[in-house]
């Protein structure tokens, strides 16, 4: 498999600031966001990208995990985890002593929205117990373990569903060859966050003609460039200019069901809410969260000669409305 340097992907150094690495991820996915991207295939390979950057990078476990990796990999250089590496816990021996397959088997999938090497890394779980028996022959038998694995989901996906081709490449005990197989992967309208999808039989093999595991893919929400997720609940930043919160406008807001339109109150204020109802992800019990616009005013870096007299007159009158009177 290929090393992936997270850090070269989002173009930050490796001691960048958390607020750095999230800056980055969002001028990144606002740029190669599938809507946007002028190549659309392009688009789609280089956000799944940055998103996997993002969420290792952005979590302080995964980082830690992978800054353990050194600073000494190419990106797209051959990987195998370096000496001294078979002690840590890099989330892929799930299977331990006396299960069938060797230590360190690798499982393979595409179609999670991650990599290999991310999977390699972070996204196998499994090894939970078996419950042993005899055959008639006196021979072992167990179900196979189950199997834990991730998956990224996109908001839209959330939103309506989809249906996805899960390839995978299961290891299998010495001497045998590895099982590869296709699953069709339902995602539910309204998954969220860290909810699992059960796939029957998908798992670890079982012994002695014991049934096999099942195969749990974790969801893992993609990182959106421009919404934050609460909840059922989406919230997206609009910048205004000062004239428009003073004087109140008509403004475009981006929505999981297109572009709508945002009515501004004169004298709104920065950091104010306007909700915007069902325009959220699907509630558990039916029916949408909301869309919460967040009010960012953003005053000009630069004015010309023309403006700079304009805003001293506004600061006058506004001076004079608001002091005592004598």
């Amino acid at each position: 498999m290929k090393f992936s340097d997270y850090y070269e992907v989002l173009g930050v150094p490796r001691d960048a600031p958390e607020s750095d690495i999230r800056k980055a991820f969002r001028k990144l996915a606002r740029k190669y966001h599938p809507d946007v991207a002028k190549d659309k295939d392009e688009g789609e390979r280089r956000f799944k990208e940055i998103n996997e950057a993002y969420e290792v990078l952005g979590d302080p476990e995964k980082r830690k995990k992978y800054d353990a990796l050194g600073a000494g990999w190419r990106h797209g250089a051959e990987f195998t985890p370096p000496p001294g590496a078979e002690g840590m816990d890099f989330g892929f021996d799930v299977f331990g002593e006396g299960g069938g397959i060797p230590r360190g088997a690798e499982w393979r999938f595409d179609g999670t929205g991650f990599s290999d090497f991310f999977e390699h890394l972070f996204g196998m779980r499994g090894g939970f117990a078996r419950e042993p028996g005899q055959t008639r022959g006196g021979g072992l038998r167990a179900r196979g373990r189950d199997v834990e694995a991730d998956i990224l989901v996109s908001l839209e996906e959330s939103c309506h569903g989809s249906t996805r081709v899960l390839r995978l490449q299961q290891p299998a005990p010495a001497g045998e060859a590895a099982m590869v197989r296709t699953a069709q992967v339902r995602i539910p309208v309204g998954v969220r966050e860290g909810q699992k999808l059960r796939l029957a039989g998908l798992g670890e093999p079982g012994l002695g003609g014991a049934p096999p595991g099942d195969l749990f893919l974790r969801v893992r929400l993609e990182r959106h460039p421009v919404f934050q997720v609460r909840g059922e609940n989406l919230y997206y930043d609009l910048e205004l200019a000062p004239w428009d919160a003073v004087l109140g406008t008509e403004a475009r807001a981006p929505s999981l069901k297109g572009k709508v339109k945002v009515t501004i109150p004169p004298g709104t204020t920065g950091g104010q809410e306007l909700r915007l109802k069902g325009l959220g992800l699907p509630r558990e019990g039916g029916g949408f969260g909301d869309l919460h616009v967040v009010t960012r005013i953003t005053v000009p870096v630069r004015v010309g000669a023309e403006e700079q007299v304009l805003w001293e007159k506004l600061r006058s009158l506004a001076g004079a409305e608001t002091s005592p009177s004598s």
